[in-house]
């Protein structure tokens, strides 16, 4: 069974669009996208944006069992029974999940920036 990244690489190739306009557009490297092509899990953030420049909708992509076991899709909970809800929940509070969704958007603008880091680098003091 393929991995998130395989799923990702292949449906980028299908979408006929550039890995360079890709890149362009998520302001990271080509060797970033080609590691991302490795990688078993991938950030849902990356992903969805990956899906906005394709016009590919990944949901469908991944099996339920990566969905619920890896971190791509927050599973949703639902009652088996019908007991009182205790102090304990289950579900994360709203706030928790804003505060995921904030830092899956910072992480993906801080390695953005690294990438872009990274190329001022290179062009500045030329490679090793």
């Amino acid at each position: 069974m393929p991995h998130q990244g395989q799923i990702l690489q292949e449906a980028i190739k299908n979408s006929g669009i550039s890995i360079t306009r890709i890149v362009d557009e998520l302001g990271i490297t080509r060797p970033t996208i080609y590691r991302k092509f490795k990688d078993e899990t991938l950030d849902y953030a990356f992903v969805t944006r990956v899906g906005e420049i394709i016009g590919h909708d990944f949901s469908n992509d991944f099996t339920s069992l990566q969905q619920s076991v890896l971190p791509f899709v927050i599973p949703a909970v639902t009652p088996t029974h019908l007991q009182p809800v205790t102090s304990k929940s289950v579900t994360p509070p709203i706030a928790e999940q804003d505060y995921a969704k904030q830092l899956m958007a910072l992480q993906t603008k801080y390695i953005a920036l690294l990438e872009a880091y990274n190329e001022l680098l290179l062009k500045v003091y030329g490679p090793r």
